[in-house]
């Protein structure tokens, strides 16, 4: 169904080739996952085949793409559209129309499909995707997860033969990414659709690939075959795969489920030893955040109702719950963009929607779920410069922390050349550079692989321990487990559960990460801490 023989894409003034030499093969009626480091091509790759690379992008496409026969240097986009749809990394920047419904119908509007069709497709969409009561909702006004599945959705109702997702579930809670996954899954099984997605958390969909392509470095060939035989040699791989390789399990195990029929000896040499844990953060001075009896209204509809919440120096927090219950509003209000329609809110000792914004940076910074949203300038070295200045850092200090989080991103690159993973480092580098006492992150891991992550990990721990506070939304359960002292869950605008990390997302099915599933009912949250305790044992 698609086809790629010798293809290599080289963009504008690069030296050297976003992939190079790309020759595979994708059956029909297969779901392949496409994995690899941040910044290895995996977007270039899903573009080449609906024709937006090179039509769209430009630069140069050696070699030829073919799908259902079509090849793509002939086809235009316009020309595929009723063979591949599409979903970027980026739903927002796909909207054509103002609400959902209008959106689910304006693909098939374009391709002239009856009225009667059109309706019956809407519904269908609507109900798979669990949308039924957002249908006349303005897109605008969704949540990102939200956002997302309208996009999907968008693109299913056109019933395409080949269905290519950046990052499909990066935006989702855990509940709506299951859904998601089925749905693709029923489209596989069902009616034989080919799918293509790239992803990230892996954790998420390797257990439901026929096939994954491994992209390990920028320009290397690519990998093809077996899930289980690709995961033993990636650098990518989810948890449950690191705890495998730990635990020296062949087959490598792609599901919790395989992880279990495994892990009884595991359990047996853990039960008497106890997961080294995250020290508290210490209760005193003046809290960094205090929200109090805190309501915001959009319209006549409560986002947030009644929240209580101290963030005290030197803690991480972890947002959490499904899509829309409000983690962003929180967040947003906490930077002053939302006033309170109730309650008080402060931020040390100022109040966010009264506080001039060059003043409110002293006080909090916030990394949004669009990084380019903080990005303006033209060259990576060109961002780095301005946050020192608008800082008062030295100079050089973005440009640091840029290649901390993601090395090898040239000073010469415009930031919307970037990837969606390389683009959010920069934006964190950029709210990092004026170090505000309180950092709150809009789905950080959002387009990180778990290299990327990990050296996340390591600067949000370092401006913990020098007293910064760290609030984070996420869907990521193994960011929160890894990171976070406490978790806090939001539920239609309200906290419904906030304590220490391991007593929350251990009570919690939905939250709970791919180890404390493996190794319940034994307390271990992630495999660094599996690994550590038995090393200390050995």
């Amino acid at each position: 169904m698609i086809r790629f023989e010798q293809v290599s894409v080289t963009y504008g003034d690069a030296t050297e080739p976003a992939v190079r030499d790309v020759d595979l093969t994708v059956p029909e009626g297969e779901l392949c996952l496409l994995v690899g480091p941040s910044g290895v091509g995996k977007s270039t790759l899903l573009n080449a085949v609906c024709g937006l690379v090179p039509h769209f992008t430009g630069g140069t496409l050696h070699g030829r793409v073919t799908v259902d026969g079509r090849d793509t240097r002939t086809h235009r986009p316009r020309e595929l559209a009723d063979v591949v749809g599409t979903v970027g990394q980026d739903p927002r920047a796909h909207f054509v129309t103002d609400t959902v419904e209008d959106e689910l119908a304006y693909g098939m509007e374009s391709l002239g499909l009856a009225p009667d069709v059109m309706r019956r497709r809407v519904e269908e969409t609507l109900d798979l995707l669990g949308l039924a009561d957002l249908r006349d909702r303005a897109l605008t006004t969704l949540s990102g997860g939200q956002m997302q599945r309208v996009a999907i959705g968008s693109v299913l109702t056109t019933h395409p033969k080949v269905l290519v997702l950046d990052e499909p579930t990066s935006a989702l809670d855990p509940a709506a990414a299951e859904e998601v996954l089925a749905v693709l899954q029923r489209l596989v099984h069902d009616l034989g659709t080919t799918v293509l997605l790239a992803e990230h958390r892996l954790e998420r969909v390797v257990q439901y690939a026929d096939q994954v392509i491994l992209l390990p470095s920028p320009g290397a060939a690519p990998v093809i075959g077996d899930p289980a035989q690709i995961m033993a040699v990636s650098p990518v791989h989810p948890p449950v795969v690191a705890l495998g390789r730990l635990a020296q399990w062949s087959p490598l195990p792609l599901s919790v489920r395989d992880a279990r029929r495994r892990a009884a000896p595991l359990r047996d040499r853990l039960q008497e030893l106890t997961p080294p844990g995250a020290d508290a953060a210490a209760d005193t001075g003046t809290p960094a955040a205090l929200v109090s009896e805190l309501t915001v209204h959009r319209g006549r509809i409560a986002v947030l109702d009644g929240v209580d919440l101290t963030v005290h120096p030197g803690e991480t927090l972890a947002l959490m719950g499904r899509n829309g219950a409000g983690k962003s509003t929180l967040l947003a209000t906490l930077v002053g963009m939302h006033e309170p329609s109730s309650g008080t809110v402060r931020v040390g000792d100022a109040t966010p929607h009264r506080t001039r914004p060059r003043a409110l940076l002293r006080h909090v910074g916030l990394v949004p779920q669009e990084p380019r949203d903080l990005l303006y300038a033209d060259t990576v070295a060109a961002e780095c410069a301005a946050a020192d200045d608008d800082a008062g850092a030295p100079a050089g200090t973005c440009r640091e922390l840029v290649t901390r989080l993601l090395p090898d991103v040239p000073d010469s690159v415009h930031p919307r050349d970037l990837s969606e993973g390389q683009r959010l480092a920069l934006a964190l580098a950029v709210v990092l550079t004026a170090r505000p006492p309180l950092l709150l992150l809009d789905e950080p891991t959002r387009g990180l692989d778990y290299a990327a992550k990990a050296r996340l990990i390591e600067v949000l721990r370092a401006l913990a321990d020098e007293g910064h506070a760290v609030v984070l939304a996420t869907h990521d359960v193994e960011l929160a487990a890894e990171l976070a002292h406490r978790v806090v869950i939001l539920a239609d605008g309200e906290i419904v559960a906030d304590g220490p990390t391991d007593e929350v997302v251990l009570a919690s099915p939905s939250f709970a990460p791919q180890v404390a599933k493996v190794l319940a009912p034994l307390p271990w949250l992630t495999v660094p801490q599996v690994a550590h305790a038995l090393e200390a044992t050995a």
